[in-house]
């Protein structure tokens, strides 16, 4: 039977892994969401770390690499999906004391649905990253 998301995993690179994990550790605790492997092989590029629902495999993935190789602009985002609207508000805070900086802050975006309900955020190598719950 086919699952009925679209994507397995999704991994990116970061040019720090300390730095992101510990950005990525709290931010997504705040939805639920916790470390599920890591590979850290000290001071070695492709050190990993995945993330995931506790007893599952990992569905996002940080990986260490060349500052050159790591994407910056508007044309990708990651949208995490948060089981409430103080769980949106939790990763906003988390974000912003960890090292990323504000994109938008938590609150209703009706020009995407009704009840849908995000903030936005770079993360401490650029990233955009989103943490939205589309119901009331």
């Amino acid at each position: 039977m086919q699952s009925l998301a679209m994507l397995h995993h999704l991994s990116i690179a970061v040019t720090d892994i300390g730095r992101a994990a510990e950005f990525y550790d709290h931010t997504l605790a705040a939805l639920g969401y916790r470390r599920v492997w890591a590979d850290l092989r000290a001071g070695e590029e492709g050190q990993a770390i995945g993330y995931g629902l506790k007893g599952h495999g990992d569905a996002f993935c940080i990986k260490e690499k060349a500052i050159s190789s790591v994407p910056k602009g508007d044309g990708f985002h990651i949208a995490f999906s948060a089981p409430s609207r103080d769980a949106v508000d939790a990763f906003y805070v988390y974000a912003l004391a960890y090292g990323g900086v504000d994109n938008g802050p938590p609150g209703l975006r009706p020009e995407y649905g009704e009840a849908y309900y995000a903030c936005f955020v770079l993360d401490p190598d650029g990233h955009h990253i989103e943490a939205v719950i589309n119901r009331e």
